[in-house]
């Protein structure tokens, strides 16, 4: 039944191909953007769990 419904949708051919297209962007710019982040960035964020200058600050 469904399978019926399906084929009656004009260009319904191109759904799965715009979605194939986009997931892939989506993961090759994420992959660009990893790569391209500065180091320094980086090492930033990752320090931000344990930095306790934050807390030394709001605290009177």
């Amino acid at each position: 039944m469904y399978k019926e419904i399906l084929r009656s949708i004009d260009n319904i051919e191109i759904y799965p191909i715009l979605s194939l297209i986009l997931f892939l962007l989506f993961f090759v710019g994420m992959f660009i953007w990893v790569v391209n982040t500065p180091k320094a960035h980086i090492e930033h964020m990752e320090s931000l769990p344990l930095d306790d200058d934050d807390a030394k600050k709001k605290k009177p």
